[in-house]
């Protein structure tokens, strides 16, 4: 085994009596507490979401900017030790959440302490922050600047998001500054400019927050190495709304990106992520406008990680698409069309021009998004499809990353064109064992399948965790059947030591099938806070808005929690997992 990970979003670190505001930071005193302690279980790599901007009303790490990072992650508590923010301030703070529960991130709540606490961070800002902020600006005004005025347009134009400022000329021109028709370059710059003048003062203290950000995330990466870990970043398919408004121009007008009915959603998932037009992309040797925002995007990733987990790679490689302006979304993306793969579709007649596999090519027996659908490629239309792995690839080699695999997100669908671009990197996909179909000796989750470039994993963010499933399969004949088909997988001698019944047992079943998962030959394991923890609430539940989703958080004593978990079997014993794990290899013969 390659890599053992440990899959937790930045809210969802515990608190500390002394510290909490209403979410988790990777950054905080508790988090290098916690962080020691599950270098100490065995993990080696933390696998971090999306660590962008969110809103008050939506906490989705997934619809967060691509290039600011979030104030709720400062660590407030060192900032007060760093002479930033007054101990008093931070103490009124704290004394707002004393009767909270930490169970669960409080994102209102904490969005709006953390609006207090920064401005007095700005406020106490020395001369030497502002030089630095300054620079930071220097460096990074392409995105800074833009994503600055979205706040600031969008409070100027009664809250709205920026597709709801028309009405008025001012707003109307706003809601295209970025993406001017043609004839009116010269007054969007006039009218950037005004901006920048008039908002200086707030563009400064913008850059000031993110360049602590910056500088917070560069001391926890030091800080991860004396416990030999390495970090991976999150390259999320979609775009934040203030993303869209500073980078329109490079979007596909009409079209958004979602994901097509699936064995997981059979209605399709109406995302509503804006389309990079392909007519932009341009090669590597030669990149458009909109492969170097591509390219942007990617080298920040490096810069601040050690690895990257890419998310949704079908949405890299041949995205489902589908009209952004029919009334009901689920209709609309139920009969979207595969960007890349519609050289004649008669409801996408825009997208023929697009295609990269030719109508001969096609499977008209096979629905739309099916995974045969496009049959043989040749070699130039798998390049054409690869474009944007390809530019992953590249800037994974310019910084001298190549040996930090990638985890490509590949779940329950792997189009052919699709599996042939990634192919192309001998990347491999996710093997979510809690999905498993028994009685299906081909289906892609059996890790007697899992390659050693694969990743294999109990449950993702967005699944039930395997808690709650272990208890409803050890009442039922899931139990039976999880019970022959992990025994086949472990040693004789493994299943002797064990001495324990899988089929009605949910915490003999837990062990054994994530024993199962280190003897396979996948080289990538991840584990997810809550099935580490024993957790039977679910992270998020897809497709669904409700306030529970993205807030579950560690326990605040979570080394007593485990520790107690695991001694009770209600929680997941890793090295005893290992040490089975060993022994079935040594029984059975290396596999990996």
């Amino acid at each position: 085994m390659d890599c053992l990970a440990f899959q937790i979003h930045s809210p969802s670190f515990p608190g500390r009596d002394d510290e909490d505001l209403g979410r988790g930071s990777p950054y905080s005193y508790a988090a290098d507490e916690f962080l020691a302690h599950i270098a100490s279980l065995g993990f080696d790599t933390i696998q971090l979401g999306p660590m962008g901007m969110t809103s008050r009303s939506n906490p989705s790490p997934y619809d967060a900017t691509i290039f600011s990072r979030n104030p709720l992650d400062l660590p407030l508590l060192r900032l007060v030790d760093e002479g930033r923010l007054s101990r008093r301030a931070f103490q009124w703070l704290h004394n707002t959440m004393k009767h909270e529960t930490r169970a669960r991130v409080r994102n209102e709540q904490a969005f709006d302490n953390y609006a207090i606490a920064i401005r007095e961070v700005v406020a106490n800002a020395s001369d030497s922050d502002h030089d630095s902020a300054r620079a930071f600006l220097g460096t990074h005004a392409s995105w800074l600047v833009p994503d600055c005025l979205y706040d600031l347009l969008c409070r100027e134009y009664d809250g709205r998001a920026w597709y709801g400022w028309g009405g008025c000329e001012q707003g109307e021109f706003d809601q295209r500054l970025f993406a001017p028709r043609p004839g009116e370059g010269e007054l969007a710059r006039e009218r950037l400019q005004a901006l920048e003048h008039r908002f200086e003062r707030e563009i400064l203290e913008y850059s000031l927050v993110q360049w602590l950000i910056a500088e917070q995330h560069r001391m926890f990466r030091e800080r991860l190495k004396q416990w030999n870990l390495s970090v991976y970043g999150d390259l999320q398919v979609g775009l934040s709304l203030r993303d869209h408004w500073a980078s329109q121009k490079l979007f596909l007008k009409g079209y958004r990106v979602g994901a097509p009915p699936s064995r997981t959603n059979p209605a399709g998932q109406p995302w509503g992520y804006a389309v990079l037009d392909p007519r932009q992309m341009g090669t590597l040797e030669k990149p458009g406008p909109a492969l170097l925002f591509v390219q942007a995007r990617i080298r920040k990733v490096y810069q601040e990680c050690d690895g990257l987990r890419i998310d949704h790679p079908h949405g890299w490689i041949d995205p489902w698409v589908y009209r952004s302006n029919v009334e009901d979304p689920f209709d609309a993306v139920q009969h979207g069309a595969r960007l890349f793969s519609s050289p004649d579709d008669p409801l996408h007649p825009e997208l023929h021009s697009l295609a990269i596999a030719r109508p001969e090519q096609l499977d008209r027996g096979q629905l739309p998004f099916a995974d045969a659908r496009v049959q043989t490629l040749d070699a130039s239309q798998v390049k054409a499809y690869a474009l944007q792995l390809d530019a992953i690839t590249q800037i994974q080699t310019e910084f001298g990353r190549s040996d930090s695999p990638i985890a490509c997100e590949v779940l329950s669908t792997l189009p052919n064109q699709v599996g042939q671009a990634i192919a192309r990197h001998h990347l491999g996909r996710f093997r979510v064992a809690q999905k498993i179909k028994h009685q299906d000796p081909t289906d892609s989750y059996r890790l007697e399948h899992a390659r050693p470039e694969d990743w294999v994993m109990l449950g993702t963010h967005d699944t039930p965790p395997i808690w709650e499933l272990a208890d409803q399969w050890s009442v039922s004949q899931m139990g039976r059947e999880w019970e022959a088909y992990l025994t086949s997988m472990l040693a004789p001698l493994v299943r002797a030591q064990r001495n324990a019944p899988i089929a009605n047992d949910a915490s003999s079943l837990v062990h054994a099938l994530f024993t199962a998962m280190l003897v396979c030959d996948a080289r990538h394991v991840v584990v997810f806070f809550p099935d580490l923890f024993g957790m039977r609430q679910r992270y998020n539940e897809p497709g669904v808005v409700q306030q529970e989703n993205w807030s579950l958080r560690v326990p605040d004593n979570f080394k007593w929690e485990l520790e107690e978990r695991v001694a009770s079997g209600k929680a997941l014993s890793v090295s005893q997992c290992m040490h089975w794990a060993l022994m079935s290899r040594e029984n059975s013969g290396p596999r990996n």
